[in-house]
C-alpha cells in the first residue's frame, strides 16, 4: 500500500519505485540485519521514544514491515500495489534499500513495473480478502500461480494450491470467512465483552498482524490493557499443527511485544469439538478452547 488510501500510488507508479515513510527521517542504510526480530529490537524503542503515544504493538507493526519493505522483500520479488481504482499495479524488485531524504516515501526499492494491471473483481476471493488487508504489507505467496496467470494473460486456474496440514478442505474455507464475521461483528461476541482489536488511528490492525511465525488472526487486548489475546482459527487443521502455532505467536507476542506488566493468553476457535486440542491444553492453563455454531433461518415475507 502506498501510502494511506493509495495516495501515493500514481507518484511511485511514475518513478518506479515501492517505499515507506516511517522513521522518514532515519537513513537505513547498513541499518538492515537479515532477521527481522534483530531490526525490530534496535527500532521498537528509537520508534515509541520518536511517537510516545504509540503502544508497543503499534511500533511492533511499524518496524516489522518496514524491514519487510526495505530487507524482507528481495531482488526478483514480484509486488501488487493497489492504484486506489480497484486496479493493483504489478512489478519486479530491481534494486537494493534507498534513501531519499525529503521524499514523501523516503525508505525506497526500485521497481520495474508490468504494463498489465490486475483487476480486484477478477481475482479470486481468498485473494481480494489477503490483498485487502487494512496492513500495508500483505505476503500473497501463496497465491503465486493465480497472480502469474494474470500477468501472463492466462485463465487463473479455480483451485490455487494445497496445505498437507488443512484435514478438512470445506471447513478450512468456511472458517476463512469466519475470520471476517469475528472482526465484523467482534463487539457482539463472547470474547469481545472482555477485549478489542488491536486499532491504529482508527482501523483494525489486529486482523493477520505479522510475526515472525507467520500472521497472528486475530490479536487483541483486554479493555483494562493488562491482557493481549492471540486467536487462532483452526481452519480446518491438524489439532497439533494449531496448538504449536498458537504457542510459537503468544511467545512472539510475550518477547517482543507485551509490556512488563501485560500478560498473554491464547484462545483456539474450531467448528467442532477436539479431543487432541483438549489434552494438549490441559497442560496450557493460559490457551481457551471455543467452538462456534451456525445458525441459518429462512424466513418468508
Amino acid at each position: 500500500m502506498l501510502g494511506k488510501k493509495s495516495v501515493y500510488a500514481k507518484e511511485a507508479h511514475e518513478g518506479n519505485y515501492i517505499g515507506a515513510n516511517w522513521l522518514e527521517d532515519m537513513d537505513l542504510t547498513n541499518q538492515l540485519p537479515g532477521k527481522w526480530r534483530e531490526f525490530n529490537s534496535k527500532f521498537i524503542p528509537i520508534y515509541q521514544e520518536k511517537y510516545p503515544d504509540k503502544t508497543k504493538v503499534s511500533a511492533g507493526l511499524a518496524c516489522g514491515m518496514l524491514w519487510t519493505i526495505t530487507k524482507g522483500i528481495l531482488i526478483g520479488d514480484t509486488v501488487l500495489c493497489p492504484d486506489g481504482q480497484g486496479n493493483y499495479f504489478v512489478g519486479e524488485i530491481t534494486g537494493d534499500y534507498e534513501y531519499h531524504k525529503g521524499a514523501t516515501l523516503p525508505h525506497r526499492r526500485r521497481v520495474n513495473w508490468y504494463p498489465k494491471l490486475i483487476s480486484r473483481e477478477e481475482m479470486s476471493e481468498p485473494l481480494r480478502n489477503s490483498t485487502g488487508s487494512i496492513g500495508t504489507v500483505s505476503n500473497i505467496s501463496k497465491y503465486a500461480q493465480e497472480i502469474e496467470a494474470f500477468v501472463s494473460g492466462s485463465r487463473p486456474p479455480s483451485i490455487i494450491a494445497t496445505d498437507e496440514t488443512i484435514e478438512d478442505p470445506s471447513v478450512f474455507a468456511l472458517e476463512k470467512h469466519l475470520e471476517d464475521f469475528l472482526v465484523q461483528n467482534w463487539r457482539h461476541t463472547e470474547l469481545g465483552k472482555h477485549y478489542d482489536i488491536y486499532e491504529e488511528d482508527g482501523e483494525i490492525v489486529g486482523q493477520q498482524y505479522p510475526s515472525d511465525s507467520g500472521p497472528i488472526d486475530i490479536l487483541a487486548i483486554s479493555k483494562d490493557k493488562k491482557i493481549i489475546l492471540v486467536v487462532e482459527l483452526k481452519k480446518g487443521r491438524i489439532g497439533d499443527v494449531v496448538v504449536g502455532q498458537i504457542q510459537r505467536y503468544m511467545g512472539y507476542v510475550k518477547e517482543e511485544l507485551a509490556e512488563k506488566n501485560q500478560e498473554v493468553k491464547g484462545v483456539i476457535i474450531a467448528f467442532e469439538d477436539d479431543a487432541k486440542i483438549h489434552r494438549a491444553l490441559s497442560v496450557a492453563p493460559n490457551i481457551d478452547f471455543y467452538t462456534y455454531k451456525i445458525h441459518f433461518e429462512l424466513e418468508k415475507k
